[in-house]
């Protein structure tokens, strides 16, 4: 109350006592003989307005916001009261003026936000009510403690929102008659904010400019059909080998002792997921492969990669039911991962980055592993998929070449040290 004449402002005080005990005969006395002292203090003005608005006398409390806001222009509040009358009044341009005098002070005034955001809604502007009410359920999110009337705008910002991407999804739907690529249903998704899209994290070697897509494209493997058709024969070796020869099986997480606690920690060791090798790090197992010559002989007809000490790798891998392999990147985009169905129960599904699959018995895909992935088993039964590596479909056999002696270079500097 700066520049308050002191007997004004012990009217404003008592004028408080009495709003607060209920007495609004008394607090309207006591403003308006503050008033009469101070006729154009803004503090007393605003006091008064809000009396007004109380009684919902409507007129006066305009005109008392609107000479506040005349004698403190710069007070955001001043204006978001004029606005909340001008809705009282039906008068939706005025409201709008309004705010957007209190935004042009503060663009982060949550009220003058939240407001103009309800407007554009009740005026069925829907594209600036969705950009308003963006804003509102940002700012609301980011408050650790959170007003009930806070915590109502956050609700109904996100309902609105959540209907608004639904609505517009069904339009983008209809115009383009449902035939879009994959890649442009991905943009569509990213852009109405249904889904993220995941960049590389390459643990090891980074080959940078290649595409980034967590799914490659079947043409790009035109041997999947081959592969596919011995199936029903690498199921059969995969089950035999699996019910008479268990002790060739170990759980494919195993960390060296001492290892701090990290995502993998809970299937360190575990058999929740576990692993048979044909080929491990470049290594052929001689007694897995003698076991299972049709698989050999699958994996021998398609275009692995050769690097000593690193690839091939070829595995059984097994999830036992109600098991989750957690969310990781892997170490190079120099190489596809190739999965063959095998044994599939119902309730099992596989994620890289933003898009969701499940797996499918008999049929391959291929997936570039240093996105983000996870895996679920929720049935009551085991999973099965034949894990492969092959190069990176968009690497020419010169960067191919390249690659390989690369690794071999770097390779036995390694065993050198």
């Amino acid at each position: 109350m700066t520049d308050l004449p002191p007997p004004a402002r012990t009217l404003m005080a008592q004028a408080m006592t009495a709003r607060q005990r209920g007495d609004t005969a008394g607090e309207r006395t006591l403003l308006d003989d503050a008033l009469a002292l101070a006729p154009d203090h803004p503090h007393v003005l605003n006091a008064r307005g809000m009396r007004a608005l109380a009684d919902e006398d409507l007129p006066r409390a305009l005109a008392l916001f609107g000479a506040a806001a005349d004698g403190d222009p710069g007070q955001p509040v001043l204006w978001i009261n004029q606005a909340t009358v001008h809705r009282l009044l039906g008068q939706d341009a005025a409201e709008a003026q309004a705010l957007e005098r209190a935004l042009s002070i503060d663009r982060l005034n949550f009220t003058a936000q939240l407001r103009m955001a309800e407007l554009h809604q009740r005026c069925g502007r829907d594209a600036a009510a969705a950009q308003g009410w963006a804003a509102v359920v940002q700012m609301a999110s980011g408050m650790v403690e959170r007003a009930p009337m806070i915590e109502d705008a956050l609700v109904r910002g996100k309902a609105f929102l959540a209907r608004h991407t639904a609505d517009l999804g069904q339009a983008i739907d209809a115009a383009l008659g449902g035939a879009t690529s994959r890649r442009m249903a991905a943009c569509i998704d990213h852009m109405l904010g249904r889904r993220a899209i995941y960049a590389n994290q390459c643990a090891g070697v980074h080959v940078p400019f290649l595409p980034a897509d967590e799914f490659f494209d079947r043409a790009h493997f035109p041997w999947f059909a081959a592969l596919e058709a011995r199936v029903p024969a690498i199921r059969a070796e995969a089950l035999a080998l699996l019910q008479n020869d268990a002790g060739s099986v170990r759980p494919y997480v195993r960390q060296d002792a001492g290892t701090p606690r990290n995502i993998w920690s809970g299937l360190d060791n575990n058999f929740d997921w576990s692993a048979c090798f044909l080929w491990e790090y470049g290594i052929r197992n001689d007694a897995i492969c003698s076991r299972c010559p049709e698989t050999t002989a699958a994996l021998a007809a398609v275009p692995q990669n050769d690097v000593p000490g690193k690839a091939p790798t070829a595995f059984f891998s097994i999830l036992r039911p109600h098991a989750h392999i957690p969310a990781h990147t892997g170490v190079t985009n120099s190489r596809a991962i190739i999965h063959l169905p095998l044994v599939v129960p119902p309730d099992c599904r596989f994620r890289v980055g933003g898009e969701t699959r499940s797996w499918r018995e008999g049929e391959a895909f291929a997936f570039d592993d240093t996105i983000e992935h996870e895996a679920w088993n929720d049935s009551d039964h085991p999973r099965i998929v034949l894990i492969f590596d092959v190069w990176n479909p968009h690497l020419s056999t010169d960067e191919q070449a390249a690659l390989k002696e690369i690794f071999h270079v770097t390779g036995r500097e390694m065993m050198a040290s």
